[in-house]
């Protein structure tokens, strides 16, 4: 592998379950809770250089957990994160008993994507972040000699012919499939629900049991495309013991063509040799209803302040403040766009996103052409649902025994409240 970076988790970020000793100086002392493991390294070095600059105390932390399990330690200890990021749903199961109304913040005129609970606002987005199909163009037009254009692949079977294309110009194997629980279960398998027509309607009729997968449009639409990317994985003999890091490494480098993911992947993309050339596209499907010109995505990752007693007002001043450096200063704004690298979720936000995955969804997003994330999966989905379909990825099961186990998990989860 020949990286050019790579990315640092400090000892601190790694245990992440201790309390902030007290600090000698009178200074306010905040804590923030980074859940985004590929920005712990900037986040360190941006909040050390603003407590300087504001004469605060600041400590960031992260950790390996899933976000609802390592608060709930926090929270039953007594000591709450001052600012903790959190999926949108955390936000919702959280914000009532946890976290504060920002409703007055002169922020959220800026933006369409702060949530909350009961008219409140309790959650600052952080970015804007989307999934669909990443290509590297430069490998593309290597082979076919004609300049790539994703609008000219929305279907599969155009998808299909530009794949043989490539084979027979010499890229045997031109997708690539990251094998992991979050990518397979908790992103691929969750745009089924996100593209129905009615997703609420849909999780009800998979609660109760009342769902057939097998001969559900959407379901299999996925699954003719998700087959196509089997069928030419280079790793298709090995797919389960497939390196995310190779894959990424593979498609940075033009080995490969294709590979489902987020503009989150850019942090390990451009950890190599990679072409100029990138982007992400809709997933190519053989549908009239739309969903094959849209990534999904919105908001991602909102920071919460904590509202029990064990937070100071003077603690929860400074949270706000950062916030609003966030979201205002041309600092904290650069700070997303090109420390981050992330796509910002703030219309006064004007500076030109860092990365062409980041650059795709910013297209999309200004376009409108967004599905909404689903944000109230029970929190065993990823790991549970995950497993079953690194099972079908295997080869351990057709489509239908796929379906099947599918629908057995969601008949004895729990529901998300909202």
């Amino acid at each position: 592998m020949r990286r050019k970076a790579t990315l640092a988790i400090t000892l601190a970020a790694a245990m992440a379950a201790t309390a902030v000793p007290a600090m000698a100086d009178d200074k306010v002392s905040i804590t923030i809770f980074n859940s985004k493991m590929e920005i712990q390294s900037q986040f360190e070095e941006m909040a050390e250089k603003y407590a300087e600059d504001n004469g605060i105390n600041i400590e960031v932390y992260y950790s390996n957990d899933t976000v609802a399990a390592h608060l709930a330690t926090k929270y039953s200890s007594g000591d709450p994160y001052t600012l903790a990021m959190v999926d949108a749903k955390d936000v919702y199961s959280l914000a009532k008993d946890h976290a504060i109304d920002m409703s007055d913040q002169e922020w959220v005129k800026n933006t369409n994507y702060a949530i909350g609970i009961d008219d409140q606002i309790n959650g600052f987005p952080m970015c804007v972040e989307a999934r669909g199909l990443i290509y590297n163009a430069d490998a593309i037009e290597a082979i076919t000699g004609e300049t790539f254009n994703p609008d000219d692949y929305k279907t599969l079977d155009s998808f299909k012919e530009l794949i043989e294309q490539l084979k027979e110009g010499g890229m045997e194997t031109p997708t690539g499939i990251m094998k992991e629980d979050w990518s397979l279960g908790g992103h691929f398998l969750s745009q089924v629900s996100e593209e129905q027509p009615d997703v609420e309607e849909f999780i009800t009729k998979l609660h109760e049991g009342e769902a057939d997968l097998i001969n559900n449009e959407k379901f299999n639409s996925l699954m003719d495309f998700f087959d196509v990317m089997m069928e030419n994985n280079y790793a298709k003999d090995s797919a389960i013991a497939a390196e995310r890091e190779v894959t990424e490494m593979m498609l940075a480098e033009g080995e490969i063509a294709f590979m489902y993911g987020g503009n989150w992947d850019w942090s390990v993309i451009n950890a190599y040799d990679y072409t100029e050339n990138m982007g992400m596209m809709p997933i190519p499907q053989n549908t009239d209803d739309g969903t094959n010109e849209k990534l999904v995505g919105g908001g991602s990752k909102y920071f919460m302040i904590d509202s029990s007693d064990a937070t100071t007002d003077e603690q929860r001043q400074a949270a706000l403040d950062f916030l609003e450096w966030l979201a205002d200063s041309e600092e904290g704004q650069k700070f997303i766009t090109e420390d981050c690298a992330l796509v910002p979720a703030f219309t006064n936000n004007e500076n030109e996103v860092a990365d062409p995955l980041g650059q795709s969804v910013k297209k999309y997003a200004d376009e409108g052409a967004m599905i909404d994330n689903y944000n109230y999966m029970p929190d065993d989905h990823i790991s549970l649902c995950g497993a079953i379909f690194q099972k079908y990825l295997a080869g351990q099961m057709d489509r239908a025994e796929f379906a099947t186990e599918i629908e057995d998990y969601w008949k004895s989860a729990d529901v998300v409240e909202h």
